[in-house]
């Protein structure tokens, strides 16, 4: 597996923006470029749910709640993956988790909160 480690969470005012960042530092760097990357979330009482994805060959892939809001991107040579999010909503507020796959890889990060309130 993977080390993952999550970073930019904390609270804003709705219509706020943050960006969340997520490294695989241990990850070799040929290997981290073959990894599908994603960034799921998770409510109070409800299921984990994907937010946005990034393959390897850079195609994306949104729920449609985030759409035109958030955006997904990677930077392969910092082993990073980000997550913008725009105009956010009270409904965003969760913990945001990175998630790493690649045949037998299947990792997790720890999580950073993020809290949409007024």
């Amino acid at each position: 597996q993977v080390p993952l480690a999550e970073s930019g969470g904390g609270s804003v005012q709705p219509g706020g923006s943050l960006r969340l960042s997520c490294t695989a530092y241990r990850a070799i760097l040929s290997s981290y470029q073959l990894y599908d990357m994603a960034w799921y979330r998770q409510a109070p009482g409800s299921q984990r749910e994907l937010v946005a994805e990034i393959t390897s060959d850079f195609i994306t892939n949104y729920v449609d709640s985030v759409k035109g809001r958030f955006s997904i991107s990677r930077d392969n040579g910092k082993k990073k993956v980000f997550l913008q999010m725009n105009n956010l909503k009270p409904e965003d507020t969760a913990v945001y988790y990175c998630n790493a796959r690649s045949g037998g890889i299947n990792s997790w990060g720890q999580g950073t909160q993020v809290t949409v309130s007024s």
